[in-house]
């Protein structure tokens, strides 16, 4: 299914290459939903399929193949708020995880978020967003999940000027069911990261998605750096994106060196 996923972002990618945008008014309007993606609580509806690989787990060097399927909805409360919904599902296939423990295939764990934002920016251009964020145990192998419901809260803020948008998101889980003899969650995670997307809709994208687990006293810290472009299929809006990730630190038998990201995202705007 990771493959499909990836022939897919490819083959995108060559039918955009003979997509005919009109000029100046349409790569305005590519440029615009471009940046709208930087946001991550942007009032449009987004369904991006994220695939990565990462390598070097443990001693028997395993491998883990995730394609995160990240639903992005936004609501209408008033005329002053909107509440954003943001889903991850993980699809994984990994081998040797935890050294010599062969393959698995399946879901992982589920995270749900809820962000309340105001529809209009503050007085100095920041874009917040605060709410709750779930721990759903989603996953169809032991290894492929924690088997603990959790909750917490979550909270992003940014600023657009021109071009750039630069902001973090962070969150923090803490387990309160789920099954006796499994660890229990105590997890922050933080994600600051900046982007510069250009008047023909590329974006070149560099963060963290960084994970202090409270539990083991251990940092993950992947570094992310992506190119991505949005271009119309049949009048269909979508981005593709291309990236590296290098592990500035991981936990004991994690992941190492470098890793790769591919994605497709599909955009609804209103």
């Amino acid at each position: 299914m990771f493959m499909s996923i990836l022939r897919l972002g490819f083959l995108s990618a060559s039918v955009a290459v003979y997509a005919v945008i009109p000029a100046a008014q349409a790569q305005e309007s590519a440029a615009d939903l471009a940046k709208k993606l930087s946001n991550p609580i942007a009032s449009l509806i987004s369904v991006p399929f994220q695939g990565n690989y990462d390598g070097g787990y443990g001693p028997n060097d395993g491998s883990k193949y995730t394609i995160n399927v990240q639903p992005v909805i936004p609501f209408t409360l008033n005329e002053d708020w909107n509440v954003i919904s943001r889903t991850i599902v993980p699809i994984v296939w990994q081998n040797h995880i935890a050294g010599p423990s062969g393959d698995q295939f399946g879901l992982g764990d589920t995270t749900q978020s809820l962000f309340f934002s105001p529809k209009r920016p503050t007085s100095s251009g920041i874009i917040w967003g605060v709410g709750p964020v779930f721990l759903l145990p989603t996953a169809t192998d032991d290894l492929l999940g924690g088997g603990k419901w959790g909750a917490g809260p979550t909270a992003v803020a940014l600023k657009q000027s021109g071009p750039w948008t630069y902001g973090a998101l962070a969150n923090q889980i803490w387990s309160f069911a789920g099954e006796d003899d499994r660890q229990d969650v105590n997890s922050m995670f933080l994600q600051p990261f900046i982007s510069y997307t250009t008047k023909n809709a590329w974006t070149f994208a560099l963060n963290t998605e960084s994970t202090y687990n409270w539990q083991a006293e251990q940092w993950s810290v992947p570094i992310n750096l992506t190119v991505a472009k949005l271009v119309k299929v049949n009048k269909q809006p979508i981005q593709l994106t291309a990236g590296v990730r290098y592990w500035a630190e991981s936990p004991d038998n994690g992941p190492d060196g470098f890793g790769a990201r591919l994605a497709v995202t599909f955009l609804f705007p209103k």
